[in-house]
């Protein structure tokens, strides 16, 4: 018998069926989105990261789309979003461009959500923290994952000591720009030494392998560049949100340092996350932590539907009766 979720879906039964859309960013490009849940249901917007795609967050969707709406994006380059033309299109300018556009396109005006980003998609929320589209919508914000600068430096993925050499051989690996090929047992062990925990179950493995090799060379090798150069400490520092930090103990490409300093550099940080033994991948590794997390924040910081803001105004009513009697 299979393992369920919260909301009782399988692992393994299919994504219920999306709304979709198309959100048309600064510069042109075409942003493919999906909408799952009710209208009217707290909102939810998850940015996947680097040579992920909106598969990326199955479990999440399955698990969340009962009781909320959720909205996911391939990022440009990746899954159903074409890639830009030209290095231009590249960029955390772009990111920032893409989110902004589909917060737009998804939310009435004012609306709230939470926004979870995953590695990339974390340095999405950092890039967009001042935009006028982003303060407008983002109730708050879950930074999964990720971190804002020298990732090259700070990755474990190499295993030697911190130096020059260990920086240029990591910026070399990950913008290597030989094709992945198919998904084989020998890439499958590559992957998750360099993503996942070592303790990670054979079908998470595997599910993140067949994402990853079905991005794009060009543009894996072209967001890699972008992402060796990152810098988006001022990011974290405007992020005047309450956010919460999750990362794995044994995430080799943004380990804990990021997390921790991106705790310290928050104006408004709502808890760290450490999850002992996962990896770099935890929305798939640690499916259950990633969402509780989510539904917290909702919980928490978005506004109730007006089904529920009329159900507390009649319970108020009644308690204060009751005190006035």
């Amino acid at each position: 018998m299979s393992r369920l979720t919260r909301s009782g879906t399988s692992r393994t039964a299919p994504l219920p069926h999306p709304h979709e859309v198309i959100a048309v960013s600064a510069d042109g490009a075409r942003i493919h989105v999906e909408v799952y849940g009710s209208e009217g249901a707290p909102a939810v917007v998850l940015a996947h990261g680097w040579t992920c795609s909106i598969a990326f967050w199955a479990e999440q969707i399955r698990d969340l789309a009962g009781d909320h709406r959720v909205i996911v994006y391939d990022q440009r380059g990746h899954g159903r979003s074409p890639a830009p033309a030209g290095d231009s299109g590249h960029s955390t300018r772009a990111l920032a461009d893409d989110l902004e556009a589909v917060l737009s396109a998804t939310l009435a005006p004012g609306e709230k959500a939470v926004l979870a980003g995953h590695s990339m998609g974390g340095m999405t929320i950092m890039a967009a923290a001042a935009r006028p589209a982003f303060r407008e919508h983002a109730a708050a914000a879950l930074l999964c994952s990720t971190g804002p600068s020298r990732l090259a430096a700070e990755s474990l993925v190499v295993p030697m000591r911190p130096g020059g050499l260990r920086t240029r051989l990591t910026r070399a690996i990950l913008g290597a720009r030989a094709p992945l090929g198919p998904v084989t047992p020998v890439s499958k062990k590559i992957l998750r030494y360099a993503t996942m925990g070592p303790g990670s179950a054979p079908e998470r493995v595997d599910a993140c392998a067949r994402i990853v090799h079905a991005c794009p060379r060009l543009s894996r090798v072209a967001w890699s560049h972008v992402l060796a150069e990152l810098d988006l400490e001022a990011g974290v520092r405007e992020l005047e949100l309450p956010v919460a930090v999750l990362v794995g103990t044994a995430d080799r490409l943004t380990p804990p340092v990021h997390s921790r300093s991106m705790v310290a550099a928050l104006p408004q940080c709502v808890g760290l996350d450490e999850l002992a033994g996962m990896g770099h991948m935890t929305p798939v590794e640690a499916p259950e932590a990633v969402t509780a997390r989510i539904r917290d924040l909702v919980t928490t910081y978005v506004a109730t539907t007006p089904v529920e803001q009329k159900q507390k105004q009649v319970q108020q009513q009644g308690q204060k009766q009751k005190e006035d009697a």
